[in-house]
C-alpha cells in the first residue's frame, strides 16, 4: 500500500515540477523575445516621413531625413526638365537599367511626377554627399554640365534625374527611394503601398 502512495506522489512532485518550470521558461523567454524585437525609436527611425512638397519653390532642393539618410527633393523647373536629355550621350547609365530606383520611376525624369525628382543624397561611390549644383556649365564642372549634384569628395558629378555620368567614380545613379503622393502636395517617403 506505502508502495502505491509513492508513486501517486511521485506523479504529482512530476506533473507539479513540469508546470512550474514551463511557467519558469516562459517567463525567461517573453522578455529575452521581447528584446529582439525593434525600439519605438527604432521603429520610427525606419518610418515613412510626410512631406509637404507644395512649399518648395520651382529650382529649389529640400532636404529631409529618412532612416538615417538625406532624402533631396527638388521642384524642378521646365528649363532643367528640358535639359535633362541632353545629358544622356554623358552618362553610365542614361535608361536606368541599374536597379537603382523602383519600377515606377524607371523613366526619363526617374520620378512619379516630373517636377519633383526623390533622391537618396548618398553618393553610390563611398557615401559622401553631394552637393547641388543647378547651374549650367560652371567652369569647374565642364561644358557638358547641365546641372545636377556633383560629390566634391572624388568628383562624382549626376544630373538633375540624379543619374551619374561616365567617368565618375561612382559605380551607378543615385538610388530612388520608394514614395507615393498621398495628395498633389503630400509627399510620403518610404512607403509605396496602396492604401486601402
Amino acid at each position: 500500500m506505502s508502495n502505491e502512495v509513492d508513486r501517486s506522489k511521485r506523479r504529482f512532485l512530476i506533473a507539479a515540477t513540469t508546470a512550474v518550470g514551463g511557467v519558469a521558461a516562459a517567463g525567461v523567454a517573453v522578455p529575452f523575445v521581447a528584446s529582439m524585437m525593434p525600439s519605438e525609436r527604432a521603429k520610427a527611425a525606419g518610418a515613412p516621413v510626410e512631406v509637404n512638397v507644395s512649399k518648395i519653390e520651382p529650382g529649389m532642393l529640400l532636404t529631409v531625413e529618412w532612416q538615417g539618410k538625406p532624402v533631396w527633393i527638388v521642384h524642378r523647373t521646365k528649363d532643367m526638365l528640358d535639359r535633362l536629355s541632353k545629358n544622356d550621350p554623358n552618362l553610365s547609365d542614361p535608361t536606368c537599367e541599374a536597379p537603382q530606383q523602383p519600377e515606377y520611376c524607371k523613366n526619363p525624369t526617374r520620378s512619379i511626377k516630373p517636377d519633383y525628382l526623390v533622391a537618396i543624397g548618398i553618393c553610390t561611390h563611398l557615401g559622401c554627399s553631394p552637393t547641388y549644383r543647378p547651374e549650367v556649365a560652371p567652369a569647374d564642372l565642364g561644358a557638358d554640365w547641365n546641372g545636377g549634384f556633383f560629390c566634391p569628395c572624388h568628383g562624382s558629378r549626376f544630373d538633375l534625374a540624379a543619374r551619374v555620368f561616365k567617368g565618375s567614380p561612382a559605380p551607378t545613379n543615385l538610388v530612388i527611394p520608394k514614395h507615393k503622393y498621398l495628395s498633389d502636395g503630400r509627399l510620403l517617403v518610404g512607403d509605396d503601398s496602396k492604401g486601402a
